[in-house]
């Protein structure tokens, strides 16, 4: 028997978990980026930026968190986090759907453009392209991503 996958809201408990996570998805989808030298400004984004700013939508299975999603009150999508041994699964469509339901007046995203994986996702899911962009942190090259109901 498969043990299914529960969405619910981010509590103050999750963060070390949360954060653990974020480093280690994207450490998978940047192997050359040393994501563990950038946790001290990713924990004070997070503490400052997101959590008092966004909803935060855990998925989990088990009492693991397989992913959360962040979504602002103007529909900003800043993070979609699903840990890699969960990429292809359903888990990634069920926190988009959620962010959905929370913003039904649509959503905006940037999504890096080499990243080929994640902007094959956000198309099968009803997102289209909005435009170009850089990521004022990194640098590097976004497209920008919208969904409208």
């Amino acid at each position: 028997m498969t043990i299914p996958i529960q969405l619910r809201s981010y509590r103050a408990e999750d963060e070390n978990a949360a954060i653990a996570l974020w480093e280690r998805t994207w450490q998978q989808a940047y192997p050359s980026i040393d994501f563990a030298a950038r946790l001290a400004w990713w924990r004070e984004r997070w503490r400052t930026e997101l959590v008092p700013e966004a909803a935060i939508i855990v998925a989990e299975q088990a009492g693991a968190i397989l992913g959360f999603v962040t979504i602002d009150g103007s529909g900003y999508l800043d993070q979609l986090v699903v840990a890699p041994e969960h990429w292809g699964s359903d888990v990634a469509r069920l926190l988009v759907d959620e962010a959905k339901r929370l913003s039904p007046g649509g959503i905006t995203l940037l999504v890096n453009k080499d990243n080929a994986r994640a902007i094959r996702f956000y198309e099968r899911n009803g997102f289209a392209h909005a435009g170009d962009d850089v990521n004022p942190t990194s640098g590097r090259p976004v497209l920008k991503m919208a969904w409208k109901p």
